[in-house]
């Protein structure tokens, strides 16, 4: 029997990270950091993450790169995790990179150049979808892909009977019917905001925000809250996160998204899915870098 697929759509990056002390604020130079590139970008990360938790479907990655280094390295990377990797070329844009600064205590703050996934049209990959989307069970998104190439292809899944999964990251403002489009939204708290108004900070006004997302068409809410857990609008539960000492939280996200839709398309329960991206997320902490910090399944196993 031939595996059910879970796309990924989203960007591709290569990151160039530096690791210090701390964050320089404005103005400020700060000395004695250790320099790294690793592989990342949103789509990416949580594509890697499918293919490495996954034991029922097959990953299927679809994204935009420039005509370089950096976009032939994707290509190949990819692969390397059994990746089905979908490339457009982009011949005037570079491939995406990210800027990152990462303190001793795993905090981060990130600067990207989208390049060639800031170019990705709903029209370049329109054919791609109408091969796949009859042996797929789930579509995952983000925001780091232009709009309307992300409206198209929830569009596309949901007239297909696809279930669609957006992680509204990086956070925008959102036209009324992509909300439609989408049956899970995994916002975390400063994304959740953003889209409703809300200062998210603990399950009451995760469940005010929840709300108001529901009331646009969004069937099901996930928003996690870092160190505070991740709220789940259908049970209208704060589960808590398990307690770790984190080395880098970039990527964490990724990582739980990817851990999540997996546990989803296995039919496991909202809590087991949410145990479940919880435990691949705390794993990644422990490690340095994006792509390279996301666990085996068997390391979920043990």
């Amino acid at each position: 029997m031939q595996k059910k697929s879970i796309i990924v759509l989203g960007s591709t990056n290569t990151d160039m990270v530096i690791r210090g002390k701390r964050i320089p604020v404005p103005g400020e130079t700060v000395s004695d950091g250790e320099f790294l590139m690793n592989a990342g970008g949103k789509g990416a990360n949580q594509a890697v993450a499918v293919a490495r938790l996954a034991k029922d479907a097959n990953c299927v990655f679809i994204g935009k790169v420039g005509d370089d280094l950096f976009g032939r390295e994707t290509a190949s990377r990819m692969k390397t995790d059994g990746i089905d990797t979908r490339l457009v070329v982009d011949k005037k844009n570079a491939s995406g990179t990210a800027l990152i600064l990462v303190d001793e205590n795993g905090q981060n703050c990130i600067s990207v150049a989208l390049g060639a996934n800031g170019t990705l049209t709903w029209e370049e990959i329109r054919g791609i979808f109408e091969e796949l989307l009859p042996t797929t069970s789930a579509l995952l998104m983000q925001l780091e892909t232009p709009i309307p190439t992300v409206l198209g292809a929830a569009k596309a899944a949901k007239e297909a009977g696809v279930t669609v999964i957006l992680n509204p990251a990086p956070a925008r403002e959102l036209p009324a019917e992509l909300y439609a489009c989408v049956d899970w939204l995994t916002p975390n708290e400063s994304e959740a905001e953003l889209l409703t108004g809300i200062p998210v900070t603990d399950a009451d006004s995760a469940q005010k925000a929840t709300a108001v997302l529901q009331s646009r068409g969004v069937k099901h809410v996930i928003i996690t809250m870092g160190v505070k857990g991740c709220w789940c609008g259908d049970t209208q539960t704060l589960y808590p996160c398990n307690k770790v000492k984190a080395v880098d939280c970039v990527a964490a996200g990724d990582t739980f998204n990817g851990a999540f839709v997996v546990a989803l398309t296995e039919g496991q329960s909202y809590e087991n899915a949410i145990a479940f991206a919880q435990k691949a997320s705390g794993i990644s902490v422990t490690r340095p870098g994006a792509q390279q910090s996301v666990p085996y399944r068997k390391e979920l196993e043990k």
